[in-house]
């Protein structure tokens, strides 16, 4: 069974995004990078910054040292949104677990093969969307990716290793129940991430004409996976704000599903109405 959806679109996102950001700084905001938090506190009201204190009551700083004032928070730290909501008092659930995606690319001299999206029907038991076909802006043409966890959070190399990632993950007794409800399914993804010619063979049930000589390693990504600790995939939003006076004035996006990038002017329309309602804007 297959649906043809002729008018599908395909975007550069990096592009979205720079837009977006440019958007955003035209409304007088500012775009801070290299700014790992490490911390969210009211601010004391004997703090040498006393009238910014009042004005801004919350303080974000970070692993510098430096320190930004506000009225309120919102965040949405996808791979760290739960790190993050911890800071600020919330619970440790639901979980982020690192699952890696590793795409293969069509040989230039074969892109021919594939002239629009094609698409599986998805595993309603699973969020991932499973091996697709994906022609890009530069004429390539992406297929996959699969599903296997990562050993850092932010692990887009097949090598990528970070002990207090890993062990954070594999400490989770959600994942290990996860784990053991599809262990048939995850032994065959490893499987398909280690041997080219597996996944090859995931893709002729769409286009049987392609064959290992017609593909080559490409990207990867890592989805930020919520779990929770019965081992459930999270796939809906998830809001936070914490506890304490600082609790009413931080709203964390813990999780936003899947299409996430197609759909996120809906989904910041969403997250603006939730705001307005939380802060009483």
């Amino acid at each position: 069974m297959a649906l043809d959806s002729p008018y599908t679109g395909i975007v550069n996102y990096k592009q979205v995004a720079q837009s977006y950001a440019e958007d955003f700084q035209e409304a007088g905001g500012t775009i801070l990078t290299d700014f790992e938090v490490t911390n969210m506190e009211m601010a004391k009201e004997n703090s040498s910054e006393s009238e910014d204190g009042l004005k801004y009551p919350v303080i974000v700083r970070n692993s510098k040292g430096e320190e930004i004032y506000c009225r309120h928070i919102v965040t949405c730290a996808g791979l760290y949104s739960d790190r993050l909501s911890e800071i600020s008092g919330c619970s440790p659930e639901p979980r982020i677990v690192p699952f890696r995606g590793d795409y293969l690319v069509l040989k230039p001299e074969k892109c021919y093969m594939v002239k629009g999206n094609i698409y599986p029907v998805p595993n309603p038991r699973f969020p991932f969307l499973g091996f697709h076909f994906t022609p890009r802006m530069d004429g390539s043409v992406w297929l996959g990716p699969n599903a296997v966890l990562a050993f850092k959070r932010e692990g887009y190399k097949l090598f990528d290793f970070s002990t207090g990632d890993f062990l954070d993950a594999v400490m989770y007794s959600g994942l290990w129940k996860l784990v053991l409800r599809n262990l048939s399914y995850g032994l065959s993804e490893m499987y398909r991430a280690c041997f080219l010619s597996a996944q090859v063979k995931q893709l002729q049930k769409f286009i049987p004409e392609v064959t290992v000589n017609d593909v080559l390693r490409g990207p990867s990504g890592v989805r930020a996976q919520a779990l929770d600790s019965d081992g459930n995939l999270v796939d809906d939003f998830v809001f936070d704000g914490g506890s304490g006076d600082i609790g009413s004035r931080i709203l964390h996006v813990r999780n936003a599903p899947s299409p996430a990038a197609t759909s996120s002017l809906a989904i910041a329309e969403m997250i603006a109405d939730e705001v307005k309602r939380r802060f009483e804007l």
